[in-house]
């Protein structure tokens, strides 16, 4: 497969992201910068964690008006895959081609710590490949991922089976004590009506190597590519 990861001023997951998809899963990866107006033909978008545009205003609110955002949105509303982890996740937000909007966490502090999270749904790329019983333990790193929507947009992210992930303790249990920045109903991550755009605030790409000593991220990636060649 051919993955474009999107680089904005103040990404810093780039690199991240770009050596697991080489590096750990052998995947075809081209940089895109945030001024192109091509995506070079890639399978896959996706826009890696970081503080684009160092996240004033809200954070995404400038990245979501870069120019190859012009070009993601006309990929996503053909059907082209495209996945927003954290600061990606706000961009996607901010874009509209996820429902909700990020908010800054309930503590009003910067968090950086392993979380547990578990799949909510098995009818999607990033978790078809995954047992619905499997906790994974995948780090978080932000100051708004603080998960908002409305009573009808939950309640159709509920009943549309859009939720993807939620937060919770070891067990899986999802209690509050398991929510690290007070998001709406435990989540932590959701999908598009069509199920083509992703968006997740864990960083699956720093939890995919044996030298972190912890793979658990290597199962949304290789849910991935297991999906996408059938």
């Amino acid at each position: 497969m051919k993955f474009g990861v999107v680089i904005f001023p103040g990404s810093n997951c780039d690199e991240d992201i770009i050596y697991v998809l080489e590096q750990v899963m052998g995947q075809q990866v081209v940089r895109l910068w945030h001024k192109d107006h091509d995506l070079q033909g890639v399978d896959v978008v996706i826009l890696p964690g970081g503080f684009s545009f160092g996240d004033y205003l809200r954070s995404g609110a400038i990245a979501r008006f870069s120019p190859i955002m012009q070009e993601v949105i006309q990929f996503a509303g053909k059907g082209g895959y495209v996945m927003g982890i954290c600061n990606g996740f706000q961009i996607l937000a901010e874009a509209g081609l996820v429902p909700g909007a990020l908010l800054h966490n309930e503590s009003r502090k910067f968090i950086c710590r392993n979380t547990f999270i578990k799949p909510q749904t098995t009818n999607s790329l990033l978790t078809s490949q995954i047992d619905a019983d499997k906790v994974l333990k995948i780090p978080i790193a932000h100051g708004e991922g603080n998960y908002f929507a409305d009573a009808d947009t939950l309640k159709a992210l509920n009943d549309n089976d859009q939720i993807l992930f939620r937060y919770t303790d070891e067990s899986g249990n999802i209690t509050n004590e398991a929510n690290p920045n007070g998001s709406a109903e435990n989540i932590a991550g959701v999908c598009n009506i069509k199920r083509n755009v992703f968006a997740m605030m864990p960083h699956p790409e720093r939890a995919a190597d044996t030298l972190l000593a912890n793979e658990d991220g290597l199962a949304i990636f290789e849910s991935i590519l297991n999906m996408a060649k059938a």
